[in-house]
């Protein structure tokens, strides 16, 4: 038996750690969160502090029998989840449910699947963020409260089968009021002229006027009265530019341009991407950081100098 168990949350990605630790760690996965607010009941004690009730989802029952089994057998367990919110709470439910020795049990995280970026994670292991855990409990006890409560509240005044949600009642709202705003609006027209010249040796070049005209008589007078009209420049001026590329992508900037560009719903580009990460292709994407590893770096680099 493998001296070390490390629990990840997705079978995909415990196979490709698995590769790079050898034959004395076992990594294993627990699918996601192996506890939920019970589905039947509002499941947070308003009375004593919001506290949550958690139970053992009814399909991750056989899941934490095998983990608690493969827990006992362990020398020391490593808790792999995600570097999120939702990967912090996971690791402090498992550290629950298991009922693993804290001094036993040691929290890594890296942000790509790569057999450095793995192999520094065990030489730096840490401690359970519970800043982490009490801000996805926060989340959660919001989403039970805000939906339980009202959405029957909109089954009964307007139809059946809506739902009211922490995010998605503030988001109908902002849509509601910006469209109040455009319904609102008071619309005026304006004119706008440019021109295009071209220079002695031929070249063509725009030009924009900036002054903005209310009528439209006003704006043919002036085009009428510039017909024959000769222009010169008077100054000109050179100035260095600088062209950045593009940051690297964000949660949200890789959702727009996987819609913008491919036409993918949000649900198909994440799942898309969550299988590129656990086969250790990209750094983790639900993040807001535009931050590359230096060990990223480096490959681009090296990458560039072969290339170019």
């Amino acid at each position: 038996m493998s001296k070390n168990l490390v629990i990840v949350e997705s079978p995909a990605k415990a196979r490709t750690i698995e590769r790079f630790l050898g034959s004395d760690f076992k990594v294993t996965s627990c699918y996601g969160h192996i506890v939920d607010l019970p589905s039947k009941e509002l499941g947070v004690n308003i009375d004593k502090g919001f506290q949550p009730k958690y139970i053992v989802s009814s399909d991750k029952k056989k899941v934490v029998t095998n983990l608690k089994s493969l827990a006992k057998k362990a020398e020391l367990v490593w808790l792999a989840s995600d570097e999120d919110r939702e990967g912090e709470a996971i690791a402090w439910h498992l550290s629950n449910a298991l009922k693993l020795d804290e001094k036993k049990t040691k929290r890594i995280v890296f942000h790509e699947i790569t057999k450095k970026a793995i192999l520094d994670a065990i030489q730096n292991p840490r401690k359970i963020n519970y800043d982490l855990v009490n801000a996805q409990q926060a989340r959660r006890v919001l989403d039970r409260l805000v939906g339980y409560q009202l959405s029957p509240v909109l089954w009964k005044k307007i139809k059946g089968g809506l739902s009211a949600g922490r995010v998605q009642s503030v988001s109908v709202r902002l849509i509601v009021e910006r469209e109040r705003e455009i319904n609102s609006f008071s619309k005026s027209d304006f004119y706008k002229t440019n021109a295009e010249f071209l220079t002695s040796d031929r070249r063509k070049f725009k030009a924009i006027f900036e002054t903005e005209f209310k009528e439209f008589d006003e704006v043919e007078k002036f085009l009428q009265k510039n017909i024959k009209s000769e222009f010169s420049i008077i100054s000109r001026t050179t100035k260095p530019a600088v062209k950045s590329p593009t940051a690297p992508f964000t949660t949200s900037t890789l959702q727009q341009e996987a819609s913008r560009k491919l036409s993918f719903s949000v649900s198909k580009t994440m799942t898309l991407a969550q299988r590129l990460y656990e086969s250790g292709l990209i750094t983790y994407m639900r993040t807001d950081s535009v931050n590359l590893s230096n060990e990223a770096k480096s490959q681009a680099k090296a990458e560039i100098i072969e290339r170019f």
